[in-house]
């Protein structure tokens, strides 16, 4: 039938002749217990490992059983081992007292080490709008550079890179998120750290957190100060003007607190929530999207055991 792929594929020259028992030997030869102080950390490992409850329960099951699933290590040029994935193992490892990990070793550059990384970090149940944006932004370097250089095939006449283009689309299948999404989780890598950790802690969202990220580090720092001062964030309409007033040349210190001092009509009566004294205190279960309503029905039954004991007391 027209059109219709064909199931038939080529078997490798090397299983041609090697048993599946070779093999599996091959595969095995590849994974050892490398010792800790050999191993070192993926450069700018943008996931962060905490020492927090999750990583207390994974230290108690390394002691039970070990490193059930291998870390992943590529062999540098001096000899010592770069690890690709397994960072939390690896910390699990040290806290546990072990002095080696069990790893596999792959034979990969460092492109290919790049998006296998932020691929195998992908799959955790909870990951941070900074180590999204770091990742997101890691992998599509690595995956422009191997796309090479643009040719006739993949120019524009209008001057679109369509190699990054074709990446985008590429990650937006592999990670669910749409071409304009990742490109604003890229966008937050431009961001001065007090601001990125308010987008991390939720107190700004993501479309005003893009629009900062527009301003020069001196000006994100005054932002930065108002916030201080203030104790409330920009709205979206007040970073649009401020960005405005960025690219005009005229967002100075005095600008940002006019903009800034407006009193906004989500911010008369505001109530703010430090993170993570909030979230140790919801279970583990409940993903931060759900955060909000989680904390809502606690007090709504809080609330009506304070009126219960209220009418009890009065009888």
């Amino acid at each position: 039938m027209a059109g219709r792929k064909s199931d038939f594929t080529l078997t490798k020259l090397d299983d041609l002749f090697t048993t599946q028992a070779q093999r599996d030997e091959e595969q095995l030869s590849k994974i050892r217990d490398i010792p800790l102080e050999l191993i070192d950390d993926f450069p700018d490992h943008p996931f962060k490992v905490r020492d927090d409850e999750d990583m207390m329960q994974l230290v108690e099951s390394v002691k039970e059983r070990g490193v059930i699933t291998p870390a992943t290590v590529r062999q540098k040029e001096d000899g010592r081992y770069e690890l690709v994935s397994g960072h939390r193992r690896k910390r699990a490892c040290e806290l546990a007292g072990f002095e080696t990990l069990r790893s596999e070793i792959v034979d990969l550059n460092r492109d290919e080490a790049t998006i296998l990384m932020v691929e195998s970090n992908f799959q955790r149940s909870e990951i941070l709008p900074s180590e999204k944006a770091f990742a997101y932004k890691m992998r599509l370097e690595a995956m422009k550079r191997q796309a090479g250089r643009p040719g006739k095939e993949n120019s524009s006449p209008v001057g679109i890179d369509l190699r990054g283009k074709q990446s985008l689309d590429l990650m937006s299948e592999e990670c669910g998120d749409s071409r304009n999404q990742i490109h604003r989780y890229v966008r937050l890598t431009n961001l001065v750290p007090e601001l990125l950790e308010f987008v991390d802690e939720g107190r700004i969202k993501m479309r005003p957190a893009v629009e900062l990220s527009y301003l020069d580090e001196d000006c994100q720092r005054d932002v930065v100060d108002e916030i201080d001062l203030n104790d409330a964030t920009p709205s979206h309409d007040q970073t649009i003007r401020m960005r405005k007033l960025f690219n005009e040349g005229n967002l100075t210190t005095e600008a940002i607190h006019a903009v800034m001092s407006e009193e906004k009509p989500n911010q008369k009566e505001k109530i703010v929530l430090r993170g993570d004294r909030v979230r140790q205190l919801i279970p583990k279960n409940i993903p931060v999207s759900q955060t909000e309503d989680f904390v809502c029905k606690a007090l709504e039954h809080y609330n009506k055991f304070l009126r219960n004991r209220a009418e009890r007391d009065s009888r």
